[in-house]
């Protein structure tokens, strides 16, 4: 799994939410989840969006990024 820590210094804590908050409104709407959970992970997330994209965030594959001025 990939060092939150070192992601930690590449976004701000403000940063950080928008994106996992992005993605967990996609998610909601529909979006396929980008990496492979079993059923029992699910289920232990309890289908939540927010926790999937906070998980995807940790492994790095969100395809979202900020652009700073």
């Amino acid at each position: 799994m990939l060092n939150v820590e070192r992601l930690a210094g590449t976004y701000t804590k403000y940063e950080r939410a928008r994106l996992i908050g992005a993605r967990a409104l996609q998610i909601s709407q529909g979006a396929p989840l980008l990496i492979k959970f079993s059923d029992e992970e699910l289920a232990a997330l309890k289908f939540n969006p927010i926790e999937i994209a906070k998980r995807e965030f940790e492994m790095g594959v969100l395809p979202l990024d900020v652009k700073r001025a």
